[in-house]
């Protein structure tokens, strides 16, 4: 498992190894055409896609923030604000994204960020003994207990993620 954890190394997983915590590696073969990153490792690794968690980073009073949310559904920028404490939230500029957390986009992970933002977990999580979320690079899943995700990203955990309508 050493040299498994020696390949498959980031941030993320270094972070969760400083702290101890338990936690499983999902990697899977990245699709380059794939246009939903979460939704594919949902279906690549045969897991229902409401305990995959994709990391966006949102912008709030002129700074990023983290906000992760089921890949089966929506973030809903007012509720990720108002958790925030602020009126309104965008979407953070990609580059400021990968500048802020030294992650690609499609590989940002909560954890091991370069500089830790304000974090909020949607409360959907919390249903689940095990989520999955970036392990800091494509093709790279981590599945963890989401209420150690929550202590070590210091996360508030609030209603954020909007469940999609049926459209097929």
């Amino acid at each position: 498992m050493a040299k498994k954890m020696a390949s498959q190394g980031t941030p993320a997983t270094a972070a969760l190894a400083a702290a101890g915590v338990s936690f499983v590696l999902r990697p899977y073969v990245h699709d380059p055409a794939a246009t939903s990153y979460g939704l594919e490792a949902a279906e690549v690794l045969g897991i229902e896609p409401a305990r995959v968690f994709k990391t966006l980073m949102v912008e709030v009073e002129a700074r990023l923030a983290v906000a992760i949310v089921p890949v089966s559904g929506n973030l809903d920028l007012k509720s990720v604000a108002a958790a925030l404490g602020a009126k309104k939230a965008a979407m953070a500029d990609p580059r400021a994204a990968e500048r802020r957390t030294g992650y690609v986009l499609g590989g940002i992970s909560p954890l091991g960020q370069r500089q830790p933002s304000p974090t909020v977990l949607d409360a959907s999580a919390l249903a689940f003994d095990a989520i999955l979320v970036s392990g800091g690079r494509r093709g790279l899943d981590i599945e963890l207990a989401p209420t150690d995700l929550v202590r070590l990203t210091n996360a508030t955990v609030a209603a954020i993620g909007t469940t999609p309508t049926a459209q097929g």
